[in-house]
């Protein structure tokens, strides 16, 4: 794969990025992780970032509500860890939970509209270096892989980092939100449930969540392309996770730890997901 990488100056995060490149000129890579949804869970994520340290891709696409959950320092910190001893390329897209906590930013500097308090939590829980790195994530990513072709990586669909796509999503719906866009691959996130699958032409992928699944069973759920698609799941200690969750500040964390220990399942979110289409 082409090295025109440069570091992040902007970020105290030292992933090497292409520079150079928009959404149309699309990096070519032979394998590429998909990590989706940590919502701030560190223990999980550091433990898929082994198992991919170990694999070594050409590329690492983060796609999304990455450090949005009780322990976002330490989720930023384990990218940190990472990325100082990955060697291809590491990309970031912008989750809706990334967008919402900019966007309450922006208000509480401009003072124009009430915060809640989990908003309030989150802004203080990111420190000011970290956000400013967020801000920097791309709303999408078009990457050239091995045996694929044109995959386009965005975290809920091209349109909307709301739209909840599934593998129930109909052929209608999935001509409605690639129109537009030229590559017939796409991995999305944002459902929390692993599937892949090909609807009116179009590969519908989603790698899963790493931080707060919704699969019916334990673990941290991503993907790697490398001439197809493989979806993976990596076994971590979840009882360390509760417990760290269980002492952190965040005003969520207890709604957390019941949906990490007892998630919905997959037929009971993708009825809802298909019912209301945007998670708003």
């Amino acid at each position: 794969m082409p090295r025109e990488f440069v570091e992040l100056a902007q970020s105290p995060c030292h992933c090497r990025a292409v520079t150079g490149r928009g959404l149309d000129q699309a990096l070519a890579a032979e394998s590429v992780a998909v990590l989706a949804d940590v919502h701030g869970n560190a223990v999980a994520l550091e433990a898929v970032a082994q198992e991919i340290l170990a694999i070594g891709p050409d590329a690492a696409v983060f796609l999304g509500d990455l450090t949005c959950g009780p322990l976002p320092e330490e989720t930023w910190g384990a990218v940190r860890g990472f990325c100082s001893r990955f060697e291809g390329a590491a990309r970031f897209v912008r989750g809706n939970t990334e967008r919402a906590m900019i966007e309450a930013a922006t208000r509480l500097r401009d003072g124009s509209g009430e915060l809640t308090a989990r908003e309030r939590w989150l802004i203080d829980a990111h420190a000011p270096e970290t956000r400013q790195a967020i801000e920097a994530f791309e709303p999408a990513v078009t990457l050239d892989v091995a045996g694929l072709g044109a995959v386009r990586f965005c975290h809920g669909s091209p349109r909307s980092d709301e739209e909840m796509i599934t593998s129930a999503t109909t052929g209608a719906r999935m001509q409605a939100l690639i129109a537009g866009v030229d590559e017939r691959v796409l991995v999305s996130a944002h459902t929390h449930i692993q599937f892949d699958r090909t609807v009116v032409g179009i590969r519908s992928v989603n790698p899963g969540s790493i931080g707060l699944p919704y699969e019916g069973r334990p673990g941290a759920f991503w993907a790697l392309l490398s001439k197809g698609v493989e979806l993976r799941r990596t076994v971590y200690d979840i009882d360390l996770a509760v417990a760290r969750f269980r002492e952190s500040t965040d005003p969520f964390a207890e709604s957390i730890v019941e949906m990490l220990l007892a998630p919905p399942t997959p037929a009971q979110v993708i009825t809802h997901a298909e019912a209301l289409v945007y998670s708003s």
